[in-house]
């Protein structure tokens, strides 16, 4: 069985739900790496700093902690500075801003750090936009999840609406392609799919079937 699985994908491309299921099936630890973004992302805002100013994001990051651990009935959470700060990872502010705080090479580094000793363990599912190409090189299995900018907007667009959000869908539209165009030019570590990473179309396609598509390339060579 692979041991360290990379999932990576542009927002709205199913990456977390289908990450979170592959580890579940696999028995293996789920490593949100986004999610770590978006949680330092949050402190920036709520402690009023422009994501743009490198030098105040820097030093905030330097003086962060962020964590993963599991909830009381199995859900992954995201521990900032000791606090679950899960449920706010979605904000629309948070989607806004968490490309600009991503780039930052300092913050970066930081979280690099955490996410490749995660790594080093074994038996962990990795999903974000650079792990098979940054993170975990050396990968077992390397993913890359993709959708339509439709299906993906549709499918962001339900998120937001589901967690109380007032939105529209075109605004929503508006928000992946902004993030596509930061992630994918971003100068560190930027969105691409990996050379030797398999590549699946979600659109239209059941998390069901496209779980069970990565445990095949899972189970391969056993």
């Amino acid at each position: 069985m692979k041991r360290v699985i990379a999932i990576d994908g542009p927002a709205g491309a199913g990456k977390s739900t289908v990450a979170r299921r592959v580890a579940t099936a696999l028995g293996y630890l789920y490593v949100d790496t986004g999610a770590m973004y978006r949680a330092m992302t949050l402190k920036v805002l709520r402690h009023g700093i422009d994501p743009a100013d490198r030098q105040r994001v820097a030093q905030l990051a330097r003086e962060t902690d962020i964590a993963l651990a599991t909830g009381p009935e199995g859900a992954p959470q995201v521990v900032l500075d000791g606090v679950d700060v899960t449920a706010h990872l979605r904000e629309p502010g948070v989607d806004q801003a968490v490309s600009a705080v991503a780039a930052i090479p300092e913050v970066r580094q930081r979280l690099l750090e955490v996410q490749r000793a995660l790594a080093r363990r074994g038996r962990v599912v990795l999903e974000g936009r650079d792990t098979g190409t940054h993170v975990a090189p050396d990968a077992d299995l390397k993913v890359y999840l993709t959708a339509s900018p439709e299906e993906r907007a549709r499918r962001r667009y339900r998120e937001l609406v589901a967690a109380g959000h007032r939105v529209t869908l075109e605004e929503v539209a508006e928000a992946l392609r902004q993030r596509d165009r930061q992630d994918m030019t971003r100068p560190a570590a930027p969105l691409k799919r990996a050379a030797d990473a398999i590549e699946i179309d979600t659109t239209g396609r059941t998390v069901e079937a496209v779980v069970e598509e990565i445990l095949r390339y899972c189970r391969e060579g056993d």
